[in-house]
């Protein structure tokens, strides 16, 4: 386990780091004011890194495989509850994708292993009411997306990041991976995938960002 006493000054920062974010939304900040095509690899006032950034809630969970567990219920035909072992006995699905944090940075070609989204969904069988989807994370992080968002080709749960377990500050043991939207659509130590009918707005979208927050848009803040 980690030290509990760096896990409790993380969450002290949190208040600060949500009223420093607010107040980016209320003063717009980093947007530029373009709009750029989806042929085009970077998107408007972003600048590509060659790092990965860690960016969190001031939380970092630890949650050993073998206590580690996802369930994926709300508006399904048929609920999924993984423990680990089931989870990686799923299809192994890989995927090159690119990241753009609403912080303005971006990297490219990242090389995740995990879950399709649409093995998912082949599974559960959403029912036709379902229209949007909603993450939840063991640090209590809940971040929505339309259903059409989803259910792409290019989407998935991921354990691997550049053929290595997912660290825990970037997510491990899995996290969403979503690249058409800014990158905290892609939430981390996902536990719960929710389908629902009407859309419910996640935490950072109930403190001034985007609903959908596509980069090409700069949908940044709402």
């Amino acid at each position: 386990m980690g030290d509990e006493r760096d896990d409790d000054k993380l969450a002290e920062s949190r208040p600060k780091l949500v009223a420093a974010k607010e107040r980016w939304a209320r003063e717009g900040r980093l947007l530029t004011g373009g709009r750029g095509a989806r042929g085009e690899r970077l998107p408007p006032g972003q600048h590509l890194v060659r790092d990965w950034p860690v960016l969190d809630l001031g939380i970092l969970p630890e949650v050993e495989a073998k206590d580690w567990r996802i369930t994926v219920d709300g508006l399904v035909e048929n609920k999924l509850d993984w423990r680990w072992d089931e989870f990686l006995a799923q299809p192994p699905f890989s995927d090159v994708s690119d990241i753009h944090c609403v912080t303005a940075w971006s990297r490219f070609d990242n090389q995740w292993d995990g879950v399709s989204a649409r093995h998912i969904l082949a599974l559960a069988k959403p029912k036709p009411e379902a229209r949007f989807v909603v993450f939840h994370s063991y640090d209590d992080y809940t971040t929505n997306l339309p259903l059409a968002d989803f259910d792409d080709d290019d989407v998935l749960i991921a354990h691997s990041w550049q053929g290595k377990p997912l660290p825990r500050e970037h997510g491990g043991p899995v996290r969403a991976i979503v690249p058409k939207l800014y990158f905290w659509k892609s939430a981390k130590w996902v536990k719960r995938i929710e389908f629902i009918a009407r859309d419910r707005p996640g935490f950072w979208e109930e403190h001034g960002y985007h609903d959908r927050g596509d980069p090409w848009k700069e949908e940044r803040y709402g």
